[in-house]
């Protein structure tokens, strides 16, 4: 029933779309699904909602200035930079792509050139460009905009404002080329009431990529190939998982892609593990590449809740959340946040689940 894209699609008005993200931004809507009847509520409502001992995860990528303006002659082209090859070399989308061909110069700035080496399918080019390493950074930093997803829209130039609206407060390590966007609801104030309340911290990463963006093409999702993005679990971040196992603490994750680089670091974990070992729960530290796919029939191994945005129609997001909430609970509480004004999408405002289709879940 639920293998098919069309299973994932629904009607969503335009002026749903948040153009814009809540001030403060712990007060954006909540819609609270981890009890027996949905509520509504806000963000700065987490605190009466934790447990002392629950392990909130963050995920502590920090966004690039990663859609750039290149002039090839006269013309113009757009590129958003989506993943990065090394020090000199990225990947990214081109508009229009038409005019991108291998040996192609462009020129973003000045100081900053690129040179088309690869054209791949979907608009996809390789860059490389005239600095690299931390200069190429600077440069990048300089001459780029916030790379906001499609659907939120801006006059040319951007506003100077998403440059803060568009980076969470534990936004640190360089690499994201989109925003980890259930993140964006915290402020330094709510996350002191977390701690006050007995919540404990925990740091991830997981470079979000843009093709967290692109269509999802295909009739069945097992035809799908996700793009692979960059993460990390520390050494610390693994043992405090483990010990919150261990002692029955509550695990809550921030966003799908704090969610999506847990699941990642468990996977591999399993396979390292010795079958023979009677050890309950292991989650060892992780980084590298992933492109985990998440469908139902999944079954979760970290987290036991989730904070998340409301997400597009047929995305692999709202698959994620299908098959650690349900697909039937799922649609009933978009069709609830629909019919009560939610906002949605990358500022918008959240939902708070549970998962529900692990059964007993071991650990």
């Amino acid at each position: 029933m639920t293998e098919l894209l069309q299973d994932y699609d629904y009607v969503l008005p335009p002026d749903s779309i948040a153009q814009v993200p809540a001030s403060p931004r712990d007060t954006a809507k909540m819609l609270d699904c981890s009890g027996a009847i949905l509520q509504d509520r806000q963000i700065c409502d987490l605190p009466d909602i934790v447990r002392p001992g629950d392990l909130i995860i963050v995920n502590d990528t920090r966004v690039l200035r990663a859609q750039l303006t290149g002039y090839r002659g006269i013309g113009k082209i757009r590129f958003t930079l989506h993943k990065r090859a090394s020090d000199s070399v990225w990947h990214a989308f081109a508009k229009p792509a038409k005019k991108c061909t291998p040996g192609t110069e462009i020129r973003f700035s000045d100081d900053l050139h690129a040179t088309i080496i690869d054209k791949h399918e979907d608009g996809e080019v390789v860059l490389s460009f005239s600095c690299h390493g931390e200069a190429l950074d600077e440069a990048i930093d300089a001459t780029g905009q916030m790379p906001l997803p499609p659907y939120i829209k801006r006059a040319e130039g951007g506003d100077a404002e998403d440059t803060l609206s568009y980076q969470t407060m534990f936004a640190d390590k360089k690499g994201a080329v989109a925003a980890p966007t259930a993140g964006l609801h915290f402020t330094p104030e709510l996350k002191d009431r977390l701690l006050a309340a007995g919540a404990v911290f925990a740091h991830v990463t997981l470079h979000v990529g843009a093709g967290t963006f692109l269509p999802v093409k295909v009739d069945k999702l097992s035809d799908h190939k996700m793009h692979s993005e960059w993460g990390q679990v520390s050494a610390e971040t693994a043992a405090a998982i483990n010990a919150a196992k261990a002692e029955g603490r509550r695990i809550i994750a921030i966003g799908t892609t704090a969610m999506r680089i847990l699941e990642a670091a468990y996977q591999a974990s399993n396979k390292q593990a010795d079958a023979a070992s009677n050890q309950k729960y292991f989650l060892a530290p992780f980084s590298g590449e992933t492109d985990i796919f998440i469908t139902p029939g999944y079954v979760f191994g970290v987290c036991d809740m989730l904070l998340t945005n409301f997400h597009l129609p047929k995305s692999t997001l709202l698959m994620l959340i299908s098959a650690f909430y349900g697909f039937d609970d799922v649609r009933a509480a978009y069709q609830h946040a629909l019919s009560h004004h939610y906002r949605f999408f990358s500022y918008g405002d959240a939902c708070l689940l549970a998962c529900r289709t692990n059964g007993d879940k071991d650990g």
